[in-house]
């Protein structure tokens, strides 16, 4: 089994001026410390708008100091918002490709469309067609990725013409594809699609185990039809966290700012009426905290021997990655860090005993199954040769339109044309003598 770390940077109320400062630098020190004990990712939110609960709107931004911090764990945008009114598709190829490049080819590309009003209004996004721009969105940039040049799109949600986007990824042919979801017809829907599940549903194993198998069921039959250009046969399940020799003591670092999670995700996305920079979520929280779900053992959160158990329960069930919730509320950075090296000595060890051997046996299982699902996928044509088009610079343009006044002019005219549009100067530059 592999283990991440999710990262919604959660700020509660009240805020003092270097709130924010504080928050980004604990999480990059934790991600560090993450990566010398061997935790196997990190996966950034991208989230807009959603004050206290999420203040991860660049995920970009702190993936790239994560990558530039650590030298093997695996940088996931869990997830990049696809409607193109989040981030047009090209934008995406490049910021993917560029990360990619920067980690040395430890990007996960995780997608998702979002849900709240507060987001979706937002940015004018019409929630009843959200999942028809994600799927648009989601394989055109996997499309971006892999051709050149890419062959230009007109679709219901955006449209370009035919470009060579670049850089290109490291990994090839493209970064893993996953999605958020959250009930199990997504699951379905992500193992349809070829890419892995980015469970973020609170579920016990044995419900756990009934959802890997059904995905894995899809993976295997003719439903699978790669939306991308390979196929991330993965289920990852989001639980909280925090470990240490005494369960109650686990508990009391850890369970408050695992129900602030629950509670200020339900506020965005089920209950909640939000007015933007009033709300005091957190005190909304306090407010309803006696009648919210009590947090024990089982939650990932307990001794070592709990989080043992509680994990190996998953392993069992097929769930393939485990993401835990450490920053949540009000945790604090010390426990969080405290948590990290006692899991990381203790309970890591055990779960990881015969990863490879596992892997190894599922990556031969599925080989013939992926191999049948890539034969299935609907590729977008190459541009041809003679189709691909000649962009004249701006600059070209206007020294062509002063050539029909004024005759022939040199190319080293150019530059400073392409720097003005006062037609004195493009005159006077036209005429100049080569080389001058």
């Amino acid at each position: 089994m592999r283990f991440g770390l999710l990262y919604e940077h959660q700020l509660p109320r009240p805020w003092h001026e270097d709130s924010e400062h504080e928050l980004f630098h604990e999480a990059l020190a934790q991600v560090e410390l993450a990566d010398r004990l061997g935790i196997d990712y990190v996966w950034e939110v991208e989230h807009h708008f959603l004050e206290e609960y999420a203040h991860s709107s660049a995920p970009e931004v702190f993936l790239a100091a994560c990558a530039a911090r650590t030298s093997r764990i695996r940088i996931g945008h869990g997830v990049v918002l696809a409607p193109p009114a989040y981030n047009p598709p090209a934008r995406v190829a490049e910021r993917i490709a560029t990360l990619d490049l920067i980690s040395s080819g430890r990007v996960d590309w995780g997608t998702g469309e979002s849900a709240s009003r507060v987001e979706l209004e937002g940015f004018g996004i019409d929630p009843d067609r959200k999942k028809a721009m994600w799927a648009e969105a989601v394989e055109q940039t996997a499309n971006m990725m892999v051709m050149t040049p890419y062959p230009g799109f007109d679709g219901e949600f955006f449209s370009m013409p035919c470009r060579n986007i670049v850089p290109k990824p490291r990994q090839k042919p493209h970064p893993p594809i996953w999605v958020a979801c959250s009930r199990r017809e997504t699951i379905h829907a992500a193992a349809r699609a070829g890419i892995g599940a980015l469970t973020f549903a609170f579920v016990d194993p044995a419900e756990a185990g009934k959802w890997a198998k059904e995905y894995y069921d899809i993976i295997k039959s003719e439903e699978c039809v790669p939306i991308g250009h390979s196929v991330n046969a993965n289920v990852a399940m989001v639980t909280g966290f925090s470990c240490h020799p005494d369960a109650a003591e686990a508990k009391r670092r850890g369970a408050e700012g695992f129900q602030f999670f629950g509670y200020s995700l339900g506020h965005y996305y089920v209950y909640g009426n939000h007015r933007p920079g009033r709300t005091n979520v957190w005190d909304r929280f306090q407010m309803a905290r006696a009648d919210l779900p009590k947090v024990g053992r089982g939650s990932g959160i307990g001794t070592p021997a709990d989080l043992t158990a509680h994990l190996r329960a998953f392993q069992d069930a097929g769930v393939d990655q485990v993401i835990f919730i450490q920053q949540g509320g009000r945790n604090r950075h010390e426990h969080i860090c405290a948590s990290l090296e006692l899991f990381a000595a203790e309970v890591m060890p055990k779960l990881k005993e015969d990863m490879e051997a596992r892997e190894a046996r599922k990556a031969a299982e599925l080989a013939p199954y992926i191999e049948a699902a890539m034969a299935r996928k609907r590729r977008m044509a190459p541009i041809d040769e003679a189709s691909i088009p000649t962009v004249s610079a701006y600059g070209k343009t206007i020294l062509q339109s002063d050539q029909a006044e004024e005759g022939p002019t040199h190319h080293v005219a150019a530059d400073i044309t392409v720097m003005t549009r006062d037609p004195a100067a493009r005159r006077e530059a036209a005429h100049r003598p080569p080389g001058s």
